[in-house]
This record gives C-alpha cells, sequence and structure tokens, in this order.
C-alpha cells in the first residue's frame, strides 16, 4: 500500500512523497529532517516517533546514501522488541519482532507488497514468508520504519509487525541542480584475511518540477567461516541381549532394548548377530583393526561394554548422548551483489506528483562446504572409558571400529530481484487527495550442491567434548593417501534447486479531509506467486561414478545394480584411483579436485538433465503457490482537545478477502503388469481456497503534557499460513502402505488479538524515555490429526478424482494391503494438519532510553532499550513458546559527534532462545536452543569539511571481540552448530559533490 495509509509514519518524512497522504508536511518541514550525523538520525526518528499515532520505530538515513550499517536487517537490529536471524557467516537475514518468529514479519517496499526467491542461510529453507533482508544495500535507501501498531490503511499479513523499507528519491535533495554521493570501502576479514571491495554511488539531478536519480551498489564479498556441526545427537542402540531384558510382541532379543528408556537410539552396536540359531544372538563382535586395543572376534555383551567403561551402568553406556554426525566444517569462497536503483519524480504543481522507482539486484555464492564428520548415525563406534556428566552427554571416550565421513560440497547460487513502483498524488482543494500506486516484483534463485562422500578405513578415534567438541585419529586426515574408501557409506549426490516469486499489485486511496481531521478509504488488489522446484539426479550419478554404470537408456540399472564400491570395471572413480581426486583441504582435512572430478563422471550433463523430484537441496517441498488478494478499508483521523490537550485518534478496519491455490507434484510409479499396462506419471494437482477477515485498529495518542505523550492501541492482525503445510499430495511413510501423509490446503491463517499501552517523555533534542506495554493472543496453530480410510478411497491428491492405482505400489506394500483384506478392506491412516484451538498469549515490556548528554560533554548521548517477553500457551496445539524469539534483549550505544569527527560503540545482547520444537531425532523431550549472544561494534568517521567533495574517512569494526553463533542439542554441554564468523573491519571514505 501507499504511504497514505501509513500517513503516521511519514509525517516527519524527509521528503514530501509522490505517495504523501493527508500527514503530508510542508517544505520548510521537510528542509529541517535533510540531515547529516548520527545524532540527526536519532533526532528524526524521535520526531516521526513523537509525531505518530499509531506505534513506530524509524531509522533514517545520516545522510543522504549513508548507513553505517552493512545492510537492513542490521540497521534495524539496535530497535526495541527487534531481533534478527544471522547467517553462518554472520551477517544479519531476517527480522522477527515481538516475540514472534520472522515468517510472522512482513516486509515491505515503499508500502507495497515484495517476495523474494531465496532459502536464507545455508542450512535454511525459508519455505514459509520470510524475507532476506542481507539483499538490499543500505546505500540506496533513506529510512526504514518497523510499524508494531497497525492501522487499517496499512497492508495485512504481518501479524507481528510490519517492516517498511523506502528508497533514495530524486527530491531527497532539498537544493536544485545535480548532487552525487560516492562511497569506497574495504572491508577486512580477521578470519580469512581477506579485503572485500565494497563501492556505490548515487547521483539526482532535480528542478522545480522534474528530478532524477541513480545509484547503484557492488560488493564482492569473501566468505569464509569454520566451526562445528551435527545433524543431532544420539545414543546407543543396545539390544535386548545385550541390555537383559525381555522382548516385547514382535521383538527379538537383536532389537532394542529396554535401557535406553529416552529413544534415539541411531547408534549401532558393532557386529549384531541376527542370526537367532547362533548361541551369540543378539551380541555384537568387535571388527578386525577396531585400535582402542580391542581385540578381533571379541564379543560385544554387556560385561563388555562395563568393562569397557568403568564406572558406568548399562543405562548410563546406552543413554550416553554422542553426536550422530560430529563434524568439523569449513566454509569458503565470494558473494557477488550488484544492486541498482533508478527513480524518477514529476511535480508539475503543488497539488499532482507522479514518480516511479524501479530496483533491481543480483547476487552470486561460489562456495566450497567442507566437513570432516564422525560417524555415530547409523555408526558401529565400539565406546570405551567414556566419561559422562550429568545428562549423560559425553564429555570424553575413545571409541574402536570408528570412522570419519568426508562430506564435500561446492555451493553455487544465483538470485535476481527487481521490483517497479510507479504512482501518483492528486489534491483537490483543501479536502481531497487521492492516491494511485502500481507495483510488480519478481525474482528468481537457483542452488546447485553436489556432494562427493567418501570415508576413513575403521580405526580409533579420541574425543573429547567441549563448546566446540574435538576428534583426534591415528590416520592424517589431510592425507588423500591415507585409505580413504567408498565402502562403507561412501555415496555421491546431484541436488538442485529453482525458485520464482512474483508479485503485483494496485492500491487506490482517497482522503477527504484536512491534515487533523479525515476519512481515508481504499481499495487494493495484491497477487503473489511462488514457487519450488528441486531437481535429483543422484541414482544415475551414482552409477557413473561408483557403481557399474547407466544402461543403454541413461538410466540406473533395474537389476543386477552394483554398490558404491568403486570395484566395478565400469566405475568412472574406481577404488584404485579415489586418492588421485582428493588433494589436501584448507582445514585440516582432504578435499576433492572437483573440476577433475566433475569431467570425470559427466555431472554437468546429468546435473543439466536432472528429473524434477519432490525435495529440493535445501530440504524444502516442492510445489507453488498462488494468493489473489482484494482488500478494502475505512479508516477515521481525527486530533480533539482533552483538557486542553491534544489527542490524537486513529480509528478504521479493513476487509481482506484471499483466493488461494496451493499446487503439488504427484508421482505414480510404472503399472507393468496392469492390463494394459501404464507407464510412470507425473503430474501437479492443486486445490483451491477461500478465506475473508476483518481486522479492526484502534490507535490513540494524548498529549497528556507539553513533552509526554501516552498511547493505547488495540488491533487484530493476521499471517497466513505456510504454504509448505498445504501441498495436498498423498505420501507413504512406511514399506506397508499402512501410514500415509497429505498437507491441508484449507489451513486458516493465524490471527494475533493485541494490545498495546505505553508512552514516552521527551527530554529535548533528540531524547526521550518510553515505556510500552504490550500483549498478543494468538489463534492458528497446528496439530496432526489422524483419519483411518481405506486403500481404495485414497485419493492421489485431496481434491484429485483419481485414486491411487493399487498396481503402482511395490511388491511389498501390495504383499501387506492383501494381508489386511486388500483394497477395498485395508485401512490406511492418514496424518494431516489441522487448525487446533490453542491459542499462545505472549506479554511483554519495551524500555527505551535516548538521552543527549551535551551537559557533561558536547555531543556526547546515549541510545538504549530492553525488552522482556514472556509466552505461555492455552489449549490444544499452540506451542509452549514461538521459537527463534529471546525472552531478554537488550541494546546500548553510546555516541560522540562533535568538530567533524563522530564515535558510536554499541552492544546488542539476545538472550538464550528455543530454536525448534521438541522430538529433535527421537528423542522427545530435545529441543535445539540458541546460545545467548552479544555483539560488540565500533564506528568512527572523520568529515574533511575544507576539501573538495567534503570527504568523510570512516572506521567500523562489526563483531569487535569476534563472537561466534552456537546452537546446542537440548543441553548447554551438546553442541549442535558453532560457526565462527570472525571481527569485520570496513575503512571507508564517501564524497558529495
Amino acid at each position: 500500500m501507499n504511504s497514505t495509509r501509513l500517513s503516521p509514519l511519514f509525517t516527519l518524512s524527509l521528503l514530501s512523497l509522490a505517495v504523501a497522504s493527508s500527514g503530508a508536511i510542508a517544505q520548510d518541514q521537510i528542509e529541517e529532517l535533510v540531515v547529516t550525523g548520527y545524532k540527526g538520525s536519532l533526532q528524526n526518528a524521535t520526531n516521526a516517533k513523537r509525531a505518530s499515532t499509531a506505534l513506530v520505530e524509524s531509522v533514517f538515513a545520516e545522510d543522504i546514501g549513508k548507513f553505517a550499517d552493512s545492510n537492513i536487517a542490521e540497521a534495524i537490529n539496535r530497535m526495541p522488541g527487534i531481533q534478527i536471524n544471522r547467517n553462518v557467516f554472520g551477517d544479519g537475514t531476517n527480522v522477527s519482532i515481538r516475540g514472534l518468529g520472522t515468517s510472522f514479519t512482513k516486509v515491505t517496499l515503499n508500502n507495497a507488497q515484495i517476495a523474494v526467491a531465496s532459502a536464507g542461510s545455508v542450512d535454511s529453507q525459508n519455505q514459509n514468508r520470510e524475507i532476506d533482508l542481507d539483499l538490499f544495500p543500505t546505500e540506496l535507501f533513506t529510512r526504514f520504519d518497523v510499524q508494531k501498531t497497525p492501522t487499517a490503511s496499512m497492508l495485512e499479513g504481518g501479524a507481528a509487525g510490519v517492516v517498511n523499507i523506502r528508497n533514495a528519491r530524486p527530491f531527497d535533495n532539498s537544493e536544485q541542480g545535480f548532487h552525487s554521493v560516492v562511497n569506497a570501502q574495504g572491508v577486512y576479514t580477521d578470519i580469512n584475511d581477506e579485503i572485500s571491495p565494497k563501492l556505490s554511488a548515487l547521483g539526482s539531478w532535480t528542478n522545480d518540477t522534474f528530478g532524477v536519480l541513480g545509484g547503484i551498489s557492488v560488493f564482492n564479498k569473501q566468505l569464509t567461516t569454520e566451526g562445528f556441526e551435527t545433524i543431532g545427537w544420539t545414543n546407543l542402540n543396545t539390544s535386548h541381549r545385550i541390555c537383559g531384558t525381555t522382548p516385547g510382541a514382535g521383538q527379538t532379543q537383536a532389537t532394542t532394548g529396554g535401557c535406553n528408556p529416552s529413544g534415539g537410539n541411531n547408534w549401532n552396536v558393532a557386529g549384531l548377530i541376527q542370526d537367532a540359531n547362533d548361541p551369540n544372538f543378539g551380541y555384537g563382535v568387535v571388527p578386525a583393526n577396531a585400535g582402542a586395543g580391542l581385540v578381533a572376534g571379541t564379543i560385544i555383551d554387556q560385561s563388555f561394554l562395563l568393562a569397557q567403561n568403568p564406572g558406568l551402568d548399562i543405562t548410563q553406556i546406552s543413554e550416553a548422548l554422542i553426536p550422530r554426525l560430529g563434524r568439523t566444517a569449513y566454509m569458503d569462497g565470494d558473494q557477488d551483489r550488484v544492486s541498482g536503483l533508478v527513480s524518477f519524480e514529476y511535480r508539475p504543481s503543488d497539488a499532482m506528483q507522479f514518480y516511479l522507482d524501479v530496483i533491481a539486484t543480483n547476487q552470486t555464492r561460489d562456495f566450497d562446504r567442507l566437513a570432516l564428520a564422525f560417524i555415530g548415525r547409523n555408526g558401529t563406534a565400539i565406546p570405551t572409558d567414556m566419561v559422562l556428566d550429568a545428562n549423560n552427554v559425553v564429555q570424553s571416550a575413545t571409541f574402536g571400529g570408528a570412522q570419519f565421513m568426508l562430506e564435500a560440497r561446492p555451493y553455487t547460487e544465483d538470485l535476481d530481484f527487481y521490483n517497479i513502483n510507479p504512482g501518483a498524488h492528486f489534491e483537490f482543494g483543501d479536502a481531497h487527495a487521492l492516491d494511485v500506486q502500481l507495483n510488480s516484483s519478481r525474482s528468481d534463485w537457483k542452488r546447485s550442491q553436489p556432494t562427493v562422500l567418501v570415508n576413513t578405513p575403521i580405526g580409533q578415534v579420541d574425543f573429547v567434548n567441549g563448546e566446540v567438541p574435538r576428534y583426534t585419529s591415528a590416520v592424517d586426515l589431510n592425507d588423500p593417501n591415507a585409505g580413504w574408501t567408498w565402502t562403507g557409506g561412501g555415496r555421491v549426490n546431484i541436488s538442485l534447486e529453482e525458485r520464482d516469486t512474483e508479485t503485483d499489485g494496485i492500491h487506490v486511496d482517497y482522503r477527504f479531509g484536512d491534515d487533523d481531521n479525515n476519512i481515508k478509504v481504499g481499495v487494493a488488489q495484491d497477487t503473489i506467486r511462488r514457487a519450488i522446484r528441486g531437481y535429483d539426479n543422484s541414482g544415475r550419478w551414482e552409477d557413473v561414478v561408483c557403481r557399474n554404470g547407466l544402461d543403454e537408456n541413461g538410466d540406473s540399472p533395474t537389476t543386477n545394480r552394483a554398490p558404491c564400491d568403486g570395484l566395478s570395471p565400469n566405475s568412472a572413480v574406481p577404488q584404485s584411483e579415489l586418492a588421485s581426486y582428493l588433494i589436501p583441504g584448507p582445514a585440516g582435512f582432504i578435499s576433492v579436485d572437483f573440476h577433475r572430478f566433475f569431467a570425470a563422471t559427466d555431472y554437468y550433463n546429468l546435473a543439466r538433465n536432472a528429473p524434477e523430484g519432490g525435495g529440493s537441496a535445501t530440504g524444502a517441498s516442492t510445489g507453488i503457490v498462488d494468493e489473489d488478494t482484494v482488500g478494502a478499508y475505512l479508516e477515521f483521523n481525527a486530533t480533539t482537545d482533552v483538557a486542553g490537550r491534544a489527542m490524537r485518534i486513529n480509528l478504521g478496519g479493513r476487509y481482506v478477502e484471499t483466493d488461494q491455490l496451493i499446487e503439488g507434484p504427484v508421482s505414480i510409479a510404472a503399472q507393468p503388469t496392469a492390463n494394459p499396462p501404464v507407464a510412470a506419471q507425473r503430474f501437479y494437482s492443486g486445490v483451491s481456497s477461500n478465506y475473508n477477515y476483518f481486522l479492526p485498529s484502534l490507535n490513540v495518542s494524548f498529549d497528556a503534557a507539553e513533552d509526554v505523550v501516552l498511547r493505547f492501541s488495540a488491533s487484530r492482525t493476521m499471517t497466513r499460513p505456510n504454504p509448505s503445510a498445504m501441498l495436498p499430495a498423498t505420501n507413504f511413510s512406511d514399506p506397508s502402505a499402512q501410514n500415509a501423509s497429505q498437507g491441508n490446503p484449507d489451513l486458516q491463517p493465524y490471527l494475533s488479538t493485541n494490545l498495546d499501552i505505553g508512552g514516552e517523555w521527551y527530554t529535548g533534542n533528540e531524547g526521550y524515555i518510553g515505556l510500552t506495554l504490550f500483549g498478543k493472543q494468538l489463534t492458528g496453530f497446528t496439530v496432526n490429526q489422524n483419519t483411518t480410510i481405506p486403500f481404495a478411497q485414497l485419493p492421489v491428491a485431496i481434491g484429485n478424482p483419481f485414486m491411487i492405482p493399487f498396481d503402482s505400489l511395490s511388491p511389498t506394500a501390495q504383499a501387506a494391503i492383501m494381508s489386511r483384506g486388500g483394497p477395498d478392506v485395508a485401512q490406511v491412516t492418514v496424518t494431516q494438519q489441522v487448525n487446533a484451538d490453542g491459542n499462545l498469549e505472549i506479554e511483554g515490556a519495551e524500555v527505551t532510553w535516548v538521552q543527549p548528554l551535551d551537559m557533561i560533554l558536547d555531543g556526547l548521548g546515549i541510545n538504549a532499550n530492553y525488552t522482556h517477553i514472556h509466552q505461555r500457551s492455552e489449549g490444544q496445539g499452540a506451542p509452549a513458546q514461538a521459537i527463534g524469539v529471546s525472552p531478554e534483549t537488550y541494546n546500548f550505544t553510546a555516541y560522540w559527534e562533535n568538530y567533524g569527527a563522530a564515535i558510536r560503540l554499541t552492544y546488542v545482547w539476545n538472550d538464550e532462545q528455543w530454536a525448534s520444537g521438541p522430538n529433535q531425532n527421537g528423542i522427545p523431550y530435545a529441543q535445539l536452543k540458541t546460545d545467548a549472544r552479544g555483539q560488540l561494534d565500533l564506528s568512527a568517521s572523520y568529515d574533511f569539511d575544507g576539501i573538495a567533495g567534503a570527504p568523510q574517512v570512516s572506521l567500523n569494526i562489526t563483531n569487535l571481540t569476534s563472537e561466534p553463533i552456537r546452537q546446542t542439542f537440548h543441553y548447554d554441554s551438546a553442541t549442535f552448530s558453532y560457526y565462527d564468523p570472525g571481527m569485520f573491519v570496513t575503512l571507508g571514505v564517501r564524497a558529495s559533490f
């Protein structure tokens, strides 16, 4: 939507916007707000907050084209109630507001809807509604607003709030003529000892009626991070025979015993004997070359494990938690981002204004991701000398018969985004105004991440836990000739993903009345489309690389398919030559000669012809969502006196109706025995749905004293459901076709009922002290619902008239269904997410103190805020807490500006937070948790006003103390991931002409 609907936010904006509404300000006020310096930026933010009827936080550019922060997420990170997610390289990406996750935040560009096709960080999926803000360079923007309480004229979709980013425009410069700003920076990263160039330029020309502005930002960033990661933690799958427990129905002495009741069981007993006729049935056997002083052929029974782990009982040994795939991680490469902006403004009169904004970005990433993983998941390491903490997390141990696995992945990503935003503002006399705005954005993203996995021979490995767990091997892991092998789990993967998004919108707003007292009405139509497609050709590539090749049709053999061991004469990379394709790596373990490996294995051809699959490189589901939303609103704005003091009231309601189409792929296997035979089929099946809501809002601000503003707000907001949970296809989750899952295209949006009360005391200049108490009650959460229906009545997808053909099932599934009475009788349990009645209630408080301290030292000041959030759930379906949100955060900035010099020191702290729901890796209680983290940043600059261009030299140090980014697996002693992005030092010069 255009700025008419957000007029309280723009009352004191940098320029008379082409979409200026009833809150537009006079030209002399605009000139007052063309500011320089951090103090001026704070002054503008304070003025905007004070004048707004709704609750808004703003960040203004210190000057045209000048923000100290590297991207938009970083720029708003210091606002109260705001938290950002960071990628593994330390960059801010997504924003969460007041206790809700990033998908509950709506991001708009010039008050219009946008969508970005990217997937977020390396291991993120972003298949909900997140927007990656690291795509947008701050140099091309002038203002960022976080609207915490809505008005009826705002676009819906942000249950937590709305972040609006506003690009630079020609008349931002109050003086006519040509103006330009040039920035040149070098970004030094201590972790890789590299300097990344960053350049930007912004130029504009205006006369009385016309203006044009163009800008470009180029950033070639060297990407490096190192640390540790693991796909969860797990424990030993000890058998009934070893535990000494009695097998239940359907169990044997060799199945999971009763001495690790917490679950998990992904770590196997070496050489487990499965033959019921063997006297050692249910015991394990020590393999040859196990190391750790273990003798080949020794039986692994309970007494063996107790003797090898003195001081522990069998339950402690079975419950001992180790990393499933504990791996040393190293990523290194580069990111190139090129962004451009063109903006036109035409103002033939004070009553008529036109504008056109076009912004485009291309961002590519090319980096190698190398990991050396200790094989715990499905591995057969034999534990000796284990030391456990109180939570049964292994603190140290020596493992026999253990292996490492190399995971070598070169990533290539390419992201494009552009947005076009034309509009016009008309005034008819003193009491009528009309705004029309159109918007259209397109974005596409591609990622390839082929993987090569090879193993070490088995042997002894020593493990020492800590903030970063460490493994030590007798094998030189950086030696390509150390015996690396395909056998025992070696494999290759071709994994690709493509995404595209489209948004289009038209918004029309009419205002009747003056600036203080008016009625506003508006209509809007917005469409959004997103497609995610995954492509996979891993099977064929693996046949070429380490199996026995492809058949005459270029497909994987249907019979006599060899294992991936490199022993077939048709293997392109046979075991005998594997070492020649490996090279010493930069992180203390080997890497792969990717160019030679790909050339020898027909990788590029196989990747180019990879078929579409149900999954993708990121793990996101293949599918398409189309949404067409029509909205209309009525809004009243009034200013009145109460007891001789001004009261501003904003009251309105927004009605929205959404037509939604969800499409997902359906795959039906070939039916060669059918009459007639049926070939394999793959097609998309879609389901349409419709929903509508009325979203009321009330905002009141009251000047209780000359410098005191009290506020009250009540509203209802919404966030649409996650499209990935709505894909309609039916998928079986077990080989017997007894359990299936379906998405639910009829999931309803999240609805939040919000209440805010607070106020500010304005102490002079940029200073104020503010307190806000807020509460939210959120519905729309889901639970799994199970229904049982006969197989013959099970459709290929919800809403599709075709049933799943019995002949398309595997022989195992067909036999299982026949044993249950046949297709018409055999029951299938179908699991589907449905909306539940539970509520998530969030209560919180925000305290802000901005204070100039000129009485101590001219130019000195502080900017601090603190946020506390408490969450609780009621009823079925609501989570115990919204994940990814810290219960406490605070920010503190000390600044000084005078004599052309400026220095600013900022500390941002986020409390620890839950990062997932429970039941991680089959352990019911286990959740992922993000460590508390504080980041210290320094910014300094000096202006040389007496030199042409008034150059400013700046120094910015980000993450001054090199704080890592760490997550744990429920317990502080169980590291899940640890990344060290390092410290960034940016030295630059900026000149204006």
